[in-house]
């Protein structure tokens, strides 16, 4: 069986340094970003009517995104009444451990903007759930497993499941048009929350006569 073919992700995703992080560090600014990875190129007017904010408001964070390298102005498809942006990457990575600890703030923000993208997006797929065709509603999972993890542990379970969905097929357009038929957008949000004031569950006491 051939195995789907993927572009290079070095070269598709943007590692975020002080700036980058600064820049995202805006709910606003993660939804635009994210739409036009979703959705292809399109204008401030367009993305400000998906998020429900006013033209102006997207106008001026698409171009802050600019300025920080995240979008950029699409020329073949702009005029002189109406600028079209498109993503510059499709992933976005938070790896430097000692950047989150310089720019604690920012990266709260920037966590916290992606988190609410996220409950948006689970709140979104709940409410178009029921009219779906059945086999795509036979496929929706929400699930949580409690588990009993060092640190060490936890990571290498955040990089086997990374490793797992690595071998399926990106949503890109290369990706799309030889993609086999029947086939759709399916977002994959994982979370690896540490809980560290849950204390460890207790033996069953055994009663004796």
């Amino acid at each position: 069986m051939k195995r789907p073919e993927r572009p290079n992700p070095e070269e598709d995703s943007v590692v975020l340094d002080a700036k980058g992080l600064r820049a995202m560090a805006h709910p606003v600014r993660v939804q635009l970003v994210g739409l036009l990875r979703k959705f292809g190129p399109s204008t401030a007017t367009r993305l400000a009517e998906r998020l429900g904010v006013n033209s102006g408001t997207a106008s001026y964070h698409l171009r802050q995104l600019g300025a920080a390298g995240f979008v950029e102005e699409d020329t073949e498809r702009g005029n002189a009444r109406e600028r079209w942006w498109r993503a510059v990457h499709q992933m976005t990575e938070l790896n430097d451990r000692e950047l989150a600890d310089r720019e604690p703030e920012a990266t709260m923000a920037f966590l916290q903007s992606v988190a609410t993208t996220y409950t948006l997006r689970t709140q979104q797929t709940l409410n178009e759930l029921q009219t779906m065709p059945r086999a795509w509603r036979n496929t929706f999972d929400m699930s949580d497993w409690a588990l009993r993890l060092t640190p060490e542990e936890a990571v290498a379970l955040r990089e086997e499941l990374r490793a797992v969905i690595s071998r399926y097929r990106r949503d890109t357009p290369e990706a799309a048009a030889s993609a086999p038929e029947g086939a759709e957008r399916v977002g994959v949000v994982t979370h690896l929350l540490p809980e560290l004031d849950t204390p460890a569950p207790s033996e069953p006491r055994t009663e004796t006569s």
